[in-house]
């Protein structure tokens, strides 16, 4: 079974989160009902099984369906050009049925249609995850959105450190590789604070950064990444960008040159074994520990509806894996990643946002400045 990081957060807590966002902190409902068990509909852009993003969110809707607290449908709209006229027809039929208190749907790909169908449907009630587009536009809809940055931040500063530590299939050029999914603000979130980490660690360093331009095709993220390996000497790839980005773990299993780090969740617990093996890390966006805090928080009393949510390492929101292959790494990388940790953690570091005005373009600069 898939072990999620443990996310127990104090109400009093997200009033300062959620202002932090810039979003207004006035959350609380003052009409506090006796919790009940909620009738859930989850919309997959895509398909479960990708290890990671979308499993995330599975996982935690089943461990609230298994604490008695919702009920739920997962609906597989598929991820490819050919699927996307489902997506709003999905949307708009889940909607119109009436039977579910909430509908869960996220990724930079849903908000134009979430927009359309939640204002058409004002008395259904919305959640989308990693998506901020327009926040506060649609009074029934919370958008959940976390700190990918600060987790890109800390796996920069493992890679950085462990491209150049004389670790087994490591080797003397300080250049590691980034794998992302679609060249958009949000894996260029991830991106930026990798980029500045791994700066933080080696100001020379340099990284190789490719996009699948999906988040499906397994194939040809294993070919951009055996070109990292084969071509740069890259040994380090963190993947962004789902099935896509596991491609970068083949890659390096294939060739024993390479090592590969998870994102969102734990993939040396959902990989198979060859390919856990060479899974150094991951880091963490905690979806279904997220959506589990949601629906723990309706049930106290406390709504988010026109709001934003933030999480970060403070709420358990992100972080990354240190246990299992991480703790056979050189201890000196290990201090390295828990001092930058507690450094993000206590607002020592602040990490730079591709979502915040101007981030995406400086990001994108600082890509561009760093490519072997």
């Amino acid at each position: 079974m898939k072990k999620w990081l443990s996310l127990a957060v104090a109400s009093v807590m997200v009033l300062g989160m959620i202002t932090g966002c810039g979003s207004d902190s006035n959350n609380s409902s003052n009409n506090q009902e006796e919790a009940k068990v909620l009738n859930v509909c989850n919309l997959v852009n895509g398909n479960l099984g990708d290890k990671s993003f979308f499993d995330s969110a599975q996982a935690g809707l089943e461990q609230l369906e298994a604490d008695g607290k919702i009920t739920f449908k997962t609906i597989e709209m598929g991820a490819t050009d050919a699927d996307q006229p489902k997506w709003l027809e999905t949307l708009n039929e889940v909607s119109d049925s009436g039977e579910y208190d909430l509908i869960i749907c996220g990724t930079y790909q849903m908000p134009d249609y979430l927009k359309e169908v939640a204002d058409a449907h004002p008395d259904q009630k919305y959640l989308i995850y990693d998506d901020t587009t327009y926040v506060g536009q649609s009074p029934n809809v919370a958008n959940m959105s976390f700190k990918q940055n600060d987790v890109g931040y800390m796996v920069g500063v493992f890679a950085a450190a462990m491209t150049t530590s004389g670790y087994t299939n490591t080797n003397e050029d300080a250049i590691i590789g980034f794998l992302g999914g679609v060249d958009s603000p949000v894996i260029n979130d991830f991106l930026y604070g990798y980029l500045v980490g791994a700066q933080s660690v080696n100001p020379d360093i340099k990284v190789d950064t490719r996009y699948v331009t999906n988040y499906y095709d397994t194939a040809y993220g294993k070919e951009l990444a055996l070109s990292m390996i084969n071509d740069n000497n890259v040994d380090i790839i963190w993947g962004c960008g789902g099935t896509a980005g596991n491609g970068g773990a083949e890659a390096a299993q294939e060739t024993g040159k390479a090592w590969f780090i998870g994102v969102d969740s734990d993939q040396e617990q959902t990989f198979a074994e060859e390919l856990a093996a060479i899974t150094l890390t991951s880091g963490l966006k905690n979806v279904g520990d997220g959506l589990i805090w949601f629906i723990d928080e309706l049930n106290a009393g406390n709504e988010y509806w026109g709001q934003e949510i933030c999480l970060g390492i403070n709420e358990g929101g992100v972080g990354i894996v240190t246990d299992k292959n991480f703790a056979n790494v050189p201890q000196e990388v290990q201090d390295a990643v828990l001092a930058a940790q507690e450094a993000v953690s206590n607002g020592e570091i602040t990490v730079p946002s591709a979502l915040s005005d101007g981030g995406n373009a400086e990001a994108i600069a600082l890509r561009d400045s760093m490519q072997p």
